[in-house]
């Protein structure tokens, strides 16, 4: 049986279960959830936690991951998205 692919958390570093993760991608249309994990293109990934979700903001390194310059309204955009799944 195949191990789960483990990733690590862009906003706290630490490293976790691929399904325990959002994949945040950057596509054409700018960067948006990858709900399925399998979008092409560069990707990072984030735990559902808020404080993961402010230090990935607040620091910049969210942005740096996907290797495209992010707004505070793209950031706050993704983190609002992220939250509502969780809520789901």
């Amino acid at each position: 049986m195949p191990r789960e692919p483990i990733r690590t958390c862009v906003g706290c570093r630490e490293r976790a279960p691929k399904s325990a993760l959002v994949r945040v991608a950057v596509s054409t249309e700018g960067p948006g959830i990858d709900r399925a994990g399998t979008a092409p293109g560069r990707g990072a990934y984030v735990h559902r936690d808020p404080a993961c979700l402010a230090a990935a903001g607040r620091s910049g390194v969210l942005g740096r991951a996907l290797r495209t310059g992010l707004g505070t309204d793209e950031v706050g955009r993704l983190m609002h998205e992220i939250e509502r799944m969780g809520a789901a």
